[in-house]
Order: C-alpha cells, then structure tokens, then sequence
C-alpha cells in the first residue's frame, strides 16, 4: 500500500497546478514541523484559552459572554489593552485573532506581555509595547514595539534563495485574521497571515515565566475575536502526525479536500482531511 500511495501522490503531484498563495507567500520564513503540525491539527476544543480576562483589562473593554470577543467601548484620550484568560509557560502554542482592520484605528496593537502588564493609559498610544512587560506588533505600521522603543517593520522581504532581509517602506495591509504564534520553549513570538508563519518577531522572551495574548487599542467599538487552536510540545512529533503533514505537502491547498480519491482506508482517508 506504502508504494500504491507514493506512486498515486507523485502522479498527481507532477500533473497538478501550482497551488494558490497571498502576497505574504514571499515574506513567508521556513517553518519547523512543530509549527507545522499544529497549523494541520484540527482545532482543540474551546476552554479558557480561548477567553480573554475579565480581570486583567483595561474598563473600556467590555466582553461577550463566552468571553471570547472584547468590544472597547468609544472613550477619547484612552489606550486600552486585554490580555487573554490562560497563559503558558512551555510548549509551542498558536492563537487565532481576529480584528476587523476598519475597526482598528491608529495603534492597533497584539502580541504577548507578562502578568503585570500595563493596561490602561492617557491618551493615544501603543500601549502593548510599551514598558519591559510586553511585546507587541502594530498592525497599522508594521512596527514592533518592546519596552517604549520600536524595533523596526515585520515583516521584512526575503531574497529568494537567501536569508537575507529586506524591510518594506510601505506598511503591509494586514488581514482581518492573524495567527499569533508563541513558543515558550524557544522564546519566540511570530506571526502567520494567510498561511504563512512571517517569521520570528522578537527573539529572547523570557523562558520559564507565564506569558499570555494580549491586545491593545484605541478605537471606539474595535471588536476583537480570540481562540486558541493548537499546541504542541517540546518532544518528537509522532510519526502519523508527519506522515499526515507530508502528504498535505504533496497534495497542496487545492487537493487536501479529495483524500477520498487516495488508495486508503475510509478512516485514514478521513484523518487526512484538512482541520481547517
């Protein structure tokens, strides 16, 4: 069967169109089988990962009642922040954020911060990013922002062929769908738009300590969406689970959908079926 199905992948593979991708494909950075793994998993179930803290946000921010959508309410001279309800410590984990971009207004902010992050202020600013507690990217101009100093624009054009980094002049226009990505274990905070991981944004987050979602903004009626959809930790992936995401590789983002057509158990046809 192991040969039946490499023969049917490679067939189809060599007789296929390219498969479709964004502007951001050419921005996109290589991405560990981690990452990759928990992007094809399907989404766990919601639980309090998903919510954010009706304890630690600013009180211009209201929340649903599932607690997974935070409306600011319209307040001038304000900036406000929410953090997420669960935090981590260890292990690779991916949030989904979701922030209509004609509800952002100027310092439209996310990223991840420390439990004793700021999250109020006077006036019109960035707030996530703005003391040693937190870490933050500004959507409307692309910058980070990391104790009161930006770090310059993510994410940067990557030379095709080359590691080698060249920052955009014009600000990027970014979805109303970010993924946020954050590995405890690395120390790492990166992004992922229209399915491609951007990059590391900042290197060198403390490890060992909890570190939670977090937004901040300074629009009136911004209404902003968050779920937690998957992790992994720091052991091996198992080897069903890289089987799975090769041949997601080979079939491409047309094909995944057609695993009924691969020479298959009806069970296995089903395991290989996207997850989002």
């Amino acid at each position: 069967m192991g040969l039946s199905l490499s023969s049917w992948l490679h067939g189809r593979a060599a007789g296929s169109p390219p498969s479709p991708s964004s502007g951001f494909h050419a921005l996109a950075a290589p991405t560990s089988s981690r990452l990759l793994i928990a992007m094809n998993s399907s989404p766990v179930s919601l639980d309090g990962r998903s919510h954010w803290s009706s304890v630690h946000r600013s009180p211009h921010f209201l929340l649903s009642a599932c607690k997974r959508e935070a409306m600011r309410a319209p307040v001038e001279l304000s900036s406000d922040g929410v953090r997420a309800e669960v935090g981590v410590h260890t292990g690779l984990h991916v949030w989904e954020v979701l922030w209509n971009p004609e509800h952002r207004g100027s310092h439209a902010v996310m990223g991840v911060s420390r439990q004793d992050c700021p999250l109020q202020a006077s006036g019109y600013n960035v707030l996530v990013g703005r003391d040693s507690q937190s870490w933050g990217w500004e959507l409307k101009t692309n910058q980070l922002w990391h104790n009161g100093q930006s770090l310059g624009c993510y994410p940067g054009k990557r030379e095709r062929w080359s590691s080698h980094i060249q920052v955009s002049e014009t600000p990027l226009p970014i979805p109303e769908s970010v993924l946020l990505v954050l590995d405890a274990d690395a120390g790492t905070l990166g992004f992922v738009v229209d399915g491609s991981f951007l990059g590391v944004a900042f290197a060198d987050l403390p490890r060992g300590v909890e570190l939670f979602p977090v937004v901040s903004s300074v629009r009136g009626g911004a209404s902003i969406r968050l779920r937690y959809l998957n992790g992994t930790t720091r052991d091996p992936p198992a080897l069903m689970d890289l089987c799975r995401l090769s041949i997601h590789q080979v079939l491409g983002m047309r094909r995944q959908n057609q695993t009924d057509r691969l020479p298959l158990p009806t069970f296995l046809q089903h395991y290989l079926l996207p997850s989002r």
